[in-house]
């Protein structure tokens, strides 16, 4: 009497061929649309939370000119561009920033410069964009008469 010889026992990639693909291709996908996401995402954050931005757009948002040209509230955009360098109480910003009202929408323009921990604007600029005027914003004077 013959004995059927047992099948040959298939390899690892026969096996999960089926699982590991989708698998694999779904990783490999995440990996570079994820991953990138997540760290621009997370700069995105770090230059919001930055002094340099939110003093700007406190002063855009408080500016009597902005908020006749955009409408009341003024509302900062998702999408802030440029840099940031910090050194102890030193540091320099060139940010753009969208910002928008019920009436419109504008382009933020700021140059910054950080000495002895406070911010300084160099320059404070929106850009209206149905109109293409511009206004140039001044931080206000400590102790002045206004």
């Amino acid at each position: 009497m013959q004995y059927a010889q047992p099948a040959p026992r298939r390899s690892w990639w026969h096996r999960n061929w089926k699982w590991f693909v989708p698998v694999g291709v779904f990783g490999l996908i995440l990996s570079c649309v994820g991953v990138p996401t997540l760290l621009v995402a997370s700069l995105f954050g770090v230059m919001k939370s930055s002094a340099a931005y939110t003093e700007s757009l406190a002063l855009v948002q408080a500016d009597p000119e902005v908020r006749e040209a955009l409408g009341s509230p003024v509302e900062a955009g998702a999408l802030v561009t440029g840099n940031i360098s910090v050194e102890g109480s030193s540091g320099r910003a060139d940010l753009a920033y969208p910002v928008s009202g019920p009436e419109g929408e504008a382009q933020v323009y700021v140059l910054a410069e950080k000495s002895a921990g406070q911010w300084t604007f160099a320059q404070l600029i929106v850009e209206i964009e149905s109109t293409g005027e511009t206004i140039e914003l001044h931080e206000p004077v400590l102790g002045s008469a206004e």
